[in-house]
């Protein structure tokens, strides 16, 4: 359980954190499995999250760009949606880049709320917006927003609305995906509502090169999260004798990313041994696409009706108004 931050002067306080125990307990379990698998979660230490500002402008990387061109096409008729004096939550807060166009929009918010576990940049970026919007109380939460986790006092008037872009509920296999919305459901309460970003299905070569750039960005963002293991839980990783790997799963609609190692080795991580065999792989995140009948039943699943729907003119991506239901 994390404790919410009530005002301005606590904002540093979110840098102090630490590995979880519970999170290494994920990853010696990941580890061991006769599929080893590591929680994209470990990605964001504050160099993954420079490193995926990165990732967000390359040429590949279609889905930052294209959910901007539709928030801003879009977020007038999202604002009317949200009401005034909303209360905005959002998951995975990262750059604050696309809050600031609803922020803008929205009719005299009342409060914002970002979640993140990337320490620094979430402490960075709660000073930046409080300072560009006086008048909304910013109330910043580090966490897993996988888990759960205590909001801020909110004005008990106001209308919840929830905010997930980027496509970050595609991380969530199917089934943890409706029970994670489902969380945002009870948090939002019956008044409430979720903006979502979701990735459509489209060709194989656009979705492989979105995730394995030629600048080997993405590489190195894979990469970076043996190098916060070496940091964080003491193992002893050999960034060189593993590479990354992206690929597409047409049967289960998701881009599958992975770390190969390149020879047999022995990894130790918080003192116990990993074997390796060479070629063989840790599955460190899913990106599942969507078409329009899997976002709706989606939703459906986890309380919520769509309102509307927007996409891009060469429909790669849905931005979703959607209330609780």
């Amino acid at each position: 359980m994390t404790t919410p931050l009530d005002n301005a002067a606590d904002f540093e306080r979110v840098r102090r954190g630490q590995f979880d125990p519970a999170l290494r307990d994920e990853v010696l379990r990941g580890l061991r499995a006769v599929r080893k698998t590591l929680p994209p979660k470990l990605f964001y230490d504050d160099t993954g999250a420079s490193l995926f500002e990165r990732i967000c402008a390359l040429p590949e990387y279609y889905p930052t760009r294209t959910e901007l061109g539709i928030l801003e096409r879009c977020v007038g008729e999202l604002a009317r949606l949200a009401g005034p004096e909303c209360a905005l939550i959002e998951y995975g807060s990262g750059a604050g880049v696309k809050v600031r166009l609803l922020l803008d929009a929205l009719d005299r918010p009342v409060a914002y709320v970002p979640i993140d576990i990337a320490a620094e940049q979430l402490a960075r970026v709660a000073g930046e917006i409080a300072a560009e919007y006086p008048g909304v109380a910013v109330r910043p939460v580090r966490a897993d927003y996988t888990r759960a986790f205590s909001l801020p006092p909110l004005p008990p008037n106001a209308r919840r609305v929830a905010f997930f872009p980027g496509s970050t509920i595609g991380n969530f296999d199917p089934a943890a995906a409706a029970t994670f919305l489902g969380r945002i459901r009870r948090t939002v309460g019956d008044d409430g509502a979720l903006i979502l970003g979701a990735d459509r299905i489209k060709d194989r070569e656009t979705l492989e090169s979105a995730y394995d750039d030629a600048q080997g960005v993405t590489a190195a963002f894979n990469l970076n999260m043996l190098r916060r293991l070496n940091r964080e839980l003491g193992a002893d990783f050999d960034l060189e004798s593993f590479m990354h790997r992206a690929c597409w799963d047409s049967r289960a609609h998701r881009v599958e990313m992975h770390l190969v190692s390149l020879r047999d080795q022995v990894v130790t991580v918080a003192g116990e041994r990993i074997p390796f065999e060479s070629g063989e792989s840790v599955w460190t995140e899913s990106s599942y696409k969507f078409d329009e009948d899997s976002l709706r039943e989606l939703a459906t699943s986890a309380g919520f009706g769509i309102e509307k729907l927007w996409t891009d003119e060469d429909d790669r991506f849905w931005v979703g108004f959607m209330r609780a239901v």
